[in-house]
């Protein structure tokens, strides 16, 4: 056989193997050597925590020949068919390719015959949340009351689309992002079983991208190996990976707080040249000042920063900045990563936030040295003031009391800042193509588009029940919501909410959100310019001919027209 992936070669054997998730295999251990074990375990958690593979050595242990034991022994028949898929016993279903209710009648009429090589069958549905409702449904009595002989293993990295229904009839375990640490223990054993040369930083940079997935880390430390041709560094991981090095971030960091704007620009400016993703950049910057004001508050939790390594540059750079410049930066960079998802040229965009946060007068928060220095200036304006307070208090006492003369009171009410960032050109752009006609087909299937999104269990569903179609043109169309809040929420879920709209479109088109108070100004603003373009062209018409009369006269005019 070819070359094998890393992540293949290396794909756990044991519950010792399954790296990060103790709490999930000592349980199901117990539960194996005791004899106790459920009919029906969920498996829930983040992509490449070990799910799958979990659930493959639990069907292992359960049928080794040595059973009952915590571990398989991958040396017995059944072990070794399992591993290599020859026993049809333990059956693997992807439920993305099989959704609908015919499949899981399929599974409901062969769990009631006994399997054939090994005491117990086992069924392994990754993915189990693409599964229909109607096949949920079909599935409930099986999976409540299966044969003594099966065991249901269902696995899925999105838990609250499943039915409460099927979660309460199985044991839920909740795999955990794999610390970096664990993972960087795991890729050194790989490593040198496999002889490669890697170091520390790089083996770092791996396990940071990887964002707790033990099968992504693999797959970036295999793809680092094939671009390297010696020695795996730094610069190859993040080569491959489109990463921002950590020297990076704090060399911008360093040149924004201290109002360096040419060398900010300067380094964003080579980043990009290197071929970096700017929406990756801002995504890693922010993590970065994550770290930086979580290392500043609580020193002693280093080992749970993200992105961040604790390293002299690092230490030096939080001594630098305060907490209020770090919240200001985050809250900027925040709404940039926002924004730039609605801009075809997010470069120029991330380069005004920094020169925004370059330039921002920062408030230095009080240290142990200006607390100890006192302004004597200040201390007298503060007791003239107190002064002044007490005259008017004293005044006010002796003044005569008399309701009426009392001025009344009117609570200042400050627009509240928005959190959403309106995509006004974008909407503006659908306004200018609007038709009656599309607009009218959107209204028609939107109860039934509404019905299709809440059987999906989307969470979007309840956010968009609010909401109507004030807009629509062939590419796009805009949708009003009553509360500001859920226009934010929408964006999270808008990929789920536009593909069942497209299913009953027939087509797909972008969903432009907004609040309901803005579409109402939005709407009068077009209407006014299209009637002052309107009578802009009627008093031109009526200019012209003004002009045709007086060059070829009224009676000719007339026979004309």
């Amino acid at each position: 056989m070819g070359y094998q992936a890393l992540y293949r070669v290396w794909r756990p054997r044991k519950f010792a193997d399954v790296v990060g998730q103790s709490h999930i295999t000592r349980t199901l251990q117990n539960a194996i050597s005791q004899n106790k074990f459920s009919h029906a375990y969920l498996f829930s958690g983040p992509r490449g925590t070990g799910k799958t593979s979990a659930a493959k050595i639990f069907a292992q242990t359960i049928n080794c020949e040595q059973a009952p034991t915590a571990e398989p022994c991958n040396e017995c028949a059944a072990c070794r068919g399992i591993l290599d898929g020859s026993i049809s016993d333990v059956i693997e279903i992807d439920a993305a390719s099989n959704t609908s209710v015919d499949d899981i009648r399929e599974i409901r009429d062969k769990v009631k015959y006994a399997s054939s090589a090994v005491p117990y069958k086992v069924y392994i549905i990754d993915e189990v949340h693409m599964i229909s409702v109607n096949a949920f449904n079909a599935l409930l009595k099986t999976l409540e009351e299966p044969p003594a002989h099966v065991v249901f293993i269902l696995a899925t990295t999105e838990p609250h689309k499943i039915p409460l229904t099927i979660i309460s009839r199985c044991q839920r375990f909740d795999f955990k992002p794999i610390g970096n640490n664990a993972i960087i223990d795991r890729l050194k054993c790989i490593v040198e079983s496999e002889g490669f040369a890697v170091t520390e930083k790089a083996l770092e940079a791996v396990a940071l991208t990887a964002e707790g997935g033990m099968r992504d880390a693999l797959s970036i430390l295999d793809q680092a190996i094939s671009y390297s041709t010696d020695q795996i560094d730094l610069d190859d991981v993040l080569a491959v990976t489109g990463g921002v090095s950590q020297t990076v971030l704090t060399r911008i960091i360093q040149a924004m707080h201290e109002r360096n704007v040419q060398q900010t620009l300067q380094l964003f400016e080579e980043m990009i040249q290197h071929g970096k993703d700017p929406g990756r950049f801002v995504y890693d910057l922010i993590y970065f000042l994550r770290d930086v004001l979580f290392y500043k508050a609580a020193p002693a939790l280093s080992n749970q920063l993200e992105r961040a390594v604790l390293d002299a540059e690092f230490k030096e750079v939080s001594d630098q900045v305060s907490n209020t410049w770090l919240q200001q930066a985050i809250f900027q960079l925040n709404d940039c990563l926002q924004e730039i998802k609605w801009i075809n040229n997010p470069r120029v965009f991330i380069e005004i936030v920094l020169l925004g946060i370059t330039s921002q007068n920062e408030q230095q928060e009080p240290t142990e040295k200006n607390e100890a220095v006192v302004d004597n200036k200040a201390i007298t304006h503060l007791t003239d003031r107190l002064e002044q307070l007490e005259r008017q208090l004293q005044s006010l006492q002796q003044a005569p009391k008399n309701p009426t003369q009392q001025p009344r009171r009117q609570a200042s009410k400050q627009p509240t800042k928005s959190s959403y960032k309106v995509p006004f050109e974008q909407i503006r752009r659908v306004l200018e193509g609007a038709e009656k006609q599309a607009l009218q087909h959107v209204q028609s299937t939107w109860a039934n588009f509404l019905t299709q999104l809440k059987s999906t269990n989307a969470p979007a569903h309840a956010t968009i029940q609010d909401s109507k179609p004030a807009a629509a043109s062939d590419e796009g169309l805009v949708v009003a919501f009553k509360y500001e809040i859920h226009c934010s929420l929408f964006l999270d879920n808008r990929e789920t909410v536009e593909s069942v709209l497209a299913t009953v479109l027939g087509k797909r088109i972008t969903i432009y959100p907004l609040p309901e108070e803005n579409w109402q100004q939005l709407r009068s603003e077009y209407l006014n310019k299209q009637e002052q373009s309107a009578s802009t062209e009627e008093r031109q018409g009526d200019s012209l001919i003004d002009e045709a009369r007086k060059l070829v006269g009224d009676d000719l005019l007339e026979i004309h027209e």
